[in-house]
């Protein structure tokens, strides 16, 4: 499995480490992901869910319901 958002479909830039003498080689950034368990109070159950730390701000603020009902939309949720 990649390392992507299942929220906001987030994944690693990549870009250049620059040294004091401004030389030039590849790096990649990466997402932080977290895998973290959510209880979804309608079904009962618990979805455990790869995101990032800005994926858990848009859940504590829009709710885990909207949240994976756009997950699915943008199709990172299977």
């Amino acid at each position: 499995m990649s390392r992507v958002c299942q929220i906001t479909g987030k994944r690693a830039m990549s870009g250049n480490n620059v040294s004091h003498a401004v030389n030039k080689t590849r790096r990649k950034f990466q997402i932080n992901l977290l895998k973290k368990k959510f209880f979804l109070p309608e079904t009962g159950e618990w979805i455990s869910l790869r995101v990032t730390a800005h994926g858990l701000k848009i859940i504590n603020k829009i709710g885990i319901e909207e949240a994976i009902k756009r997950g699915k939309k943008l199709d990172l949720i299977k």
